[in-house]
């Protein structure tokens, strides 16, 4: 077991290098960079602008005007170079790419992120600050999706056929059918003061005035808040889980195993719980990581939006569309390896549930 986590944990170093050289060489080749979107804006905003950006006074300003610069950005025509090289050398783009990227590398084993382009904060105190938000969105949402759909699934297997097996496979197709926006949408209108009902608040998680509270008002009100976009986010990872749960107990049901284990007159709970769940549940454990993942990185940025939350993937997506390269850097550096770190740990409960396994005799 020992060597196989040691070789596991080697073989993250490379696979993170690759997709920050991969996300790296992206960027060198991505139009509307930070620098040609800061030379966009100071062409646009006139030579008032431009002069106090440069430093330099009215009479300095003029006489570069003349002057073209040697940048090969298309926004920097008719601006002065020395201005060029100074947001360049701002923004570290005056050194070359390699050079950028080992400086980055660099900072980043030793987790110092740098600075936001755009917002007056560290990367990482960035990340801190939006870390709150996704953290209870993809927490609960993945306690509560698997909290219901694992004894529901099993209720389905059990009574595989039955009425109660349509209708509730009906609801859960329906309810993954749907998507996850819509039910926002529709929440929003029914019950968040839309045009029916103004039951549950809309905006943040919690309210205002919330650190006086008392503890235990605390607690109801930060649950509160969570109600409507717990319930749109669940419906597709309820539907997902509920029915792998059903067809890998389903399949486990009816192996060999099973039968004798009812041949020897084994209760109907104790062949289900003591035998079966255990085979059964493998698949299950497989996709929590993902599905946490999923959820906690990337899944919640229309349910962010909608329910006004500033969480980690409405960040995600500001960064990327402004361009503010060390937050999209920090986060895929950070995510992927905490990905990587849980994909591990879900293959240590794949032993925990069936020690059998032998985690020595495989090549990685």
């Amino acid at each position: 077991m020992g060597a196989y986590i040691i070789r596991r944990l080697l073989l993250m170093i490379p696979t993170v290098f690759g997709i920050m050289v991969l996300s790296f060489l992206i960027t060198q080749f991505a139009p509307g960079g930070p620098v040609e979107q800061a030379l966009a804006n100071i062409s646009g905003m006139g030579g008032g602008v431009q002069e106090r950006i440069s430093g330099g006074g009215t009479g300095d300003f003029v006489a570069q005007q003349g002057q073209q610069p040697t940048s090969g950005y298309r926004g920097s025509q008719g601006l002065p170079p020395e201005l060029v090289s100074r947001i360049e050398k701002q923004f570290g783009f005056d050194k070359p790419p390699l050079e950028r990227f080992v400086s980055m590398i660099g900072n980043y084993l030793r987790f110092d992120f740098g600075q936001s382009y755009y917002r007056d904060i560290s990367v990482i105190d960035l990340i801190k600050e939006k870390m709150p938000v996704s953290i209870s969105l993809g927490l609960w949402m993945t306690l509560i999706a698997y909290g219901v759909s694992i004894p529901l699934g099993i209720a389905k297997a059990r009574r595989d056929g039955s009425r109660f097996d349509v209708w509730t496979s009906t609801i859960i197709i329906i309810g993954y059918a749907v998507p996850g926006f819509l039910v926002a949408i529709a929440l929003v209108v029914l019950f968040a003061g839309g045009s029916f009902w103004s039951i549950f608040p809309l905006r943040g998680l919690t309210s205002p005035g919330w650190e006086h509270f008392p503890w235990w008002r605390q607690v109801l009100d930060y649950f509160w808040h969570l109600v409507l976009p717990i319930t749109a986010m669940g419906l597709g990872a309820f539907a997902t889980a509920t029915m792998l749960t059903k067809n890998s107990f389903l399949d486990e049901i009816g192996k060999q195993y099973v039968v004798t284990a009812r041949a020897k007159g084994l209760t109907e709970r104790r062949v289900l719980y003591g035998h079966v769940f255990r085979n059964a549940m493998m698949l299950i454990i497989a996709g929590f990581p993902g599905a946490f993942i999923g959820v906690f990185f990337g899944g919640s940025l229309l349910i962010e939006t909608i329910f006004s939350l500033d969480g980690l993937g409405l960040l995600g997506f500001q960064s990327v569309v402004t361009r503010d390269y060390p937050v999209v850097f920090a986060t895929l550096y950070i995510f992927s390896l905490l990905g990587l770190i849980i994909g591990l740990i879900s293959d240590l409960a794949y032993m925990w549930v069936d020690p059998r396994l032998d985690f020595e005799s495989r090549d990685v």
